[in-house]
């Protein structure tokens, strides 16, 4: 059920309405730059646990990436950002995983929109050739 599409957007919805801060608005920002870099970006709301109300997450054709909030970032975590190619260096956490990696966005940076959608662009054109593979 957390995972239909209408519910996991409102969940997103609600998560940034609660925060009320600049992370609820650094999530939104980030949001909004995905939808518009991957149209057709699938949100979803995984990992609900008593500990845990949940995470967003961005997929097509595979996951792309989590928005995770903790009282000092918003956490970007890229499903598969060890294989793709970073020239804006964005990733600034996780680097040393050998499959994901992560952008952590403290209050006052600025989102790079650009590099932001190259990563997410390049992210999607990589499930699909993943799912081409295993086809």
């Amino acid at each position: 059920m957390a995972n239909d599409k209408t519910n996991a957007s409102k969940l997103i919805d609600n998560r940034i309405r609660e925060l009320g801060d600049w992370r609820g608005k650094t999530l939104s920002k980030v949001r909004a730059i995905i939808k518009e870099a991957d149209p057709d970006v699938v949100e979803e709301w995984k990992w609900v646990k008593p500990t845990n109300p949940g995470t967003p997450v961005w997929s097509n054709n595979g996951g792309i990436c989590t928005g995770e909030t903790y009282k000092n970032v918003v956490k970007l975590t890229f499903f598969k950002g060890a294989a793709l190619n970073d020239p804006s260096g964005l990733f600034n956490s996780s680097l040393d995983g050998k499959v994901r990696r992560a952008i952590d966005i403290k209050e006052n940076d600025k989102t790079e929109e650009g590099a932001l959608k190259n990563l997410i662009r390049e992210a999607v054109a990589l499930n699909l050739k993943s799912k081409k593979r295993s086809a």
